[in-house]
């Protein structure tokens, strides 16, 4: 399975569930446009429709509900492969008690002050942190 040796580690370390929804969308992403960048995109996008990423890894989005977790993963055809500021991985669409819950989880200090734009902001840095920290282990 070429998506293996592909699959960025925030996704190694996720659950097998993940793995596969990352491996399968690569690897039919490969075959319709080859290897390369639109490959992993389309990739993370059908992952970010299930899951979001907490830390240095991705679950599975609470309640089992689907959809684009931000408004570039919402968009689709030529606008979609322009690329365009992403929420990495955080679900920018979902409540602001459920953003609160995750920050909770991360331990972001001055959490109950912020805005949901904030605590979108706040969670991306949270999860790059354990992302590096991960990736140095």
């Amino acid at each position: 399975m070429p998506a293996k040796k592909d699959m960025s580690s925030t996704v190694a370390r996720s659950s097998a569930k993940a793995q596969r929804t990352w491996g399968k969308t690569h690897d039919a992403a490969v075959d319709e446009y080859g290897e390369g960048e639109r490959a992993h995109r389309t990739a993370f996008s059908s992952l970010k429709h299930s899951f979001e990423k907490i830390g240095d890894h991705w679950e599975e989005k609470a309640g089992g509900k689907q959809g684009p977790s931000d408004s570039q993963a919402a968009k689709k055809g030529a606008a979609a492969r322009r690329g365009g500021k992403t929420a990495e991985g955080v679900d920018a669409n979902a409540t602001k008690a459920h953003l609160l819950d995750v920050a909770k989880q991360l331990d972001i200090t001055g959490r109950s002050r912020m805005t949901k734009d904030e605590l979108v902001d706040a969670i991306k840095k949270a999860n790059r942190r354990a992302t590096a920290s991960a990736r140095k282990q």
